[in-house]
């Protein structure tokens, strides 16, 4: 069922208490007096956040992080895709405050859950965050909320975890509060698709839930998708990226083949996908990061190993996927050892360490992994990427963006093209590399590099 700018009625919603006129319940979320709170402000939240006040909804927003409160309350925005001048026109206008007192959550007609859920050093899920919010929302809980966890979990999160907790209050589900899960969808860099104009799946603990979450997002959301369950909208949001991730797995290992073969893989790709039907085009690279694709699917293993369940395709993608960092490491051997130095001792220029081209996200990016390997066999590693200044490594250190001058590239033992920023010009890195891996097929277009590489086209000149 679809619903695009579905009306709002039929419910009712309880008053604040703050101290304006009291209303009815039920005008609270179908006028401007609905108040949204946001529990998390970070790449989901404040965006969410952002686009529900352009949309005349006073939002207050929730971080324990006391440095983002103060850059949301000045006008800031620390997330790079959502312009600074959104935050400061929502204050402006009286539609956004954040705030780190947990107790104003009994002000808001309607929560959004969005803080972050990472995997423990075991990689099972750490859903702690999750516990700390619901908890909080528990403790002022009242008749007529809608309460929506958009974090990504694992299905059954909303109904097993969240409910119990806000049960705790004596209210129930789809008569005296809602309870829905509704995904975050955010692509870091789109320009195209941001939180207005995507697509967003909801589904509640009961009908009625569901009817009133599509109800309220509705009015900051251009298309609403319902489907009949949380547990539903929490397994939709686990497929979108297990489909990537295990696509990804594939061309990943196609490239392993394609290299034994002495094959171009990205030559093998691009004919493919002429084919106008049947074939999604998927490209190699060094590895998977990010938040989403290197972390959610493992939520559904996890799931499922608790039901005696293998999940098979996730798992062997995401080996797959682990193993490239030590396969670009090892064309990075290669080439050396083409040129008569060991890596132990070669000084290594890594360019762009973000998970993705054109972003600062560092978030379980494969360059870690890169350096780590290069480090382990003695080589010294620097790294330019011009949307990371600073690069905090798992063992405590800081490393710094280098400058990108002439003597950087050409003083270099090797270079390695990790991230493909659009900033990075092929042809001047070609020029200036004596030896380069090329993890993206970036330096495709340079001539000379056609003349030049190997069949393989991992190592491009060396």
């Amino acid at each position: 069922m679809r619903a695009a700018r579905a009306e709002v009625g039929q419910w009712e919603m309880a008053d604040t208490g703050r101290d304006d006129t009291p209303r009815t319940k039920r005008s609270r979320l179908e006028s401007g007096d609905a108040v949204l709170g946001v529990v998390g402000l970070g790449y989901v939240g404040l965006p969410l956040a952002a686009e529900a006040a352009r949309h005349g909804i006073r939002v207050i927003g929730f971080d324990v992080d006391s440095g983002v409160v103060e850059s949301v309350n000045e006008g800031l925005s620390h997330i790079a895709d959502l312009p600074g001048s959104e935050v400061a026109g929502a204050r402006d206008r009286g539609l956004l405050e954040a705030t780190a007192d947990m107790s104003r959550l009994g002000r808001c007609d309607a929560v959004s859950i969005c803080v972050p859920t990472p995997l423990s050093k075991t990689r099972d899920p750490d859903i702690s965050h999750v516990l700390a919010a619901a908890e909080a929302v528990a403790t002022v809980l009242r008749e007529g909320q809608l309460i929506v966890l958009e974090s990504t979990t694992y299905p059954g999160t909303t109904r097993e975890v969240v409910l119990p907790i806000l049960r705790r209050s004596g209210l129930e589900p789809g008569t005296d509060f809602h309870l829905c899960f509704s995904p975050e969808r955010v692509d870091p860099g789109n320009e195209t698709w941001k939180t207005g104009n995507t697509p967003r799946i909801i589904g509640g603990v009961t009908p009625r839930c569901t009817e009133v979450g599509t109800a309220f997002y509705s009015r900051f959301v251009d298309d609403v998708v319902t489907v009949s369950s949380a547990e539903a909208a929490e397994l939709a949001k686990i497929l979108e990226n297990a489909f990537r991730a295990v696509n990804i797995g594939l061309v990943n290992e196609m490239a392993l083949i394609a290299d034994r073969l002495g094959l171009d893989i990205w030559e093998v790709i691009e004919a493919a996908a002429t084919k106008p039907f049947g074939f999604m085009k998927f490209t190699p690279g060094p590895g998977l990061g990010g938040h989403c694709l290197p972390v959610d699917p493992h939520y559904l293993s996890w799931k499922m190993r608790a039901m005696d369940y293998r999940t098979r395709f996730i798992e062997t993608a995401s080996e797959i996927n682990a193993e490239m960092p030590t396969f670009v490491v090892g064309k990075v051997r290669d080439a050396l050892n083409g040129a008569r130095k060991p890596v132990n001792g070669s000084r290594i220029v890594l360019l762009g360490v973000a998970y993705k081209t054109d972003v600062a996200d560092v978030r379980e990016s494969p360059a870690m992994d890169i350096l780590e390997l290069l480090e382990r066999d003695g080589a010294e590693v620097l790294y330019h990427d011009p949307h990371v200044p600073e690069w905090p490594t798992r063992d405590g250190r800081v490393l710094r963006s280098q400058p990108f001058a002439d003597g950087l590239l050409q003083g270099a033992d090797a270079v390695v093209i990790v991230t493909d920023h659009s900033a990075f010009d092929a042809r001047e890195i070609y020029r200036m590399s004596s030896i380069l891996v090329d993890a993206r097929n970036a330096t495709a277009g340079v001539p000379e590099s056609r003349r030049t590489a190997r069949p393989q086209r991992w190592i491009v000149k060396g």
